[in-house]
């Protein structure tokens, strides 16, 4: 889907430390309504960093975001209203069915009873769990759990939706189910959406950013990233050389840092 002119999600100059590492260095994109983005790079490359401090999960060191023209930082309730987000391991209680947990969530929001209990219907069915929304999160699939955990992230209807590696761990089958759910998603939303699994950006993205070493290194089209036909060649070239402080200098915190 091709983004409009409206920007939903804004970034500008941020910038994340651990003590002397660089989790994130001065990254700057806007993304417009309507665009589905893939934020690529290798493991520890600072996609997750960079989406938790989209989310106000973090704080920066340096620098701002927004969503849908609200500051994270200093408007995060207007922000998170507009904001649907699902981490790499999502917000699930094992003991909850999904009915209870959206229930759960809906109240946190303070969505109005009447509505919410109409909009946990729509997203039952948007998400395929009419046939487990009352059988115990800890007896679902792993893919089952990622749809529970889009559920969440859809409920209170946002405007953009911003995710994590989500379909880490999921088989053939239920990764292409959940790219159709993106496409169909992406006709009314704007998605953020991290990876590493270079097949995911070909299936879904209209726009890639590149993130290597906490730096954007690439901003464009698919298709003006691939060379030959594939995208493994500039992933490859893209993150030969190092841009910023090696992880190696810094210990395990740093490492731990950039997941």
């Amino acid at each position: 889907m091709t983004g409009g002119n409206r920007p939903m999600i804004e970034v500008r100059g941020l910038t994340k430390y651990y003590g002397p590492f660089i989790a994130v260095k001065n990254l700057s994109f806007s993304i417009p309504e309507g665009q589905i983005v893939a934020f690529l790079g290798p493991n520890g490359a600072g996609k997750t960093t960079t989406m938790k401090l989209l989310t106000g999960y973090l704080a920066p060191s340096a620098g701002e975001a927004a969503i849908a023209g609200h500051d994270v930082q200093q408007d995060r309730i207007a922000a998170l209203r507009r904001l649907g987000y699902l981490p790499e391991n999502g917000p699930l209680y094992p003991e909850m069915t999904p009915v209870e947990l959206l229930e759960f969530f809906g109240q946190a929001r303070e969505i109005e009873a009447s509505r919410l209990k109409r909009r946990i219907d729509e997203i039952v069915e948007v998400c395929a769990l009419q046939l487990v929304r009352e059988k115990p999160i800890s007896k679902l699939s792993r893919g089952l759990c990622q749809r529970v955990g889009l559920a969440q992230a859809l409920l209170h209807d946002p405007a953009v939706l911003i995710m994590d590696e989500p379909t880490a761990g999921l088989d053939p089958n239920q990764i292409r189910e959940f790219r159709e759910n993106i496409l169909e998603l992406g006709r009314t939303k704007t998605i953020l959406i991290s990876t590493h699994i270079l097949q995911e950006v070909d299936a879904i993205a209209d726009r890639v950013l590149f993130i290597h070493n906490g730096e954007l290194v690439y901003d464009g089209t698919t298709s003006d990233l691939r060379e030959d036909g594939s995208l493994e060649q500039p992933f490859h070239r893209l993150t030969e050389a190092s841009v910023s402080t090696p992880v190696a200098e810094t210990g395990n915190t740093a490492t731990e840092a950039l997941s």
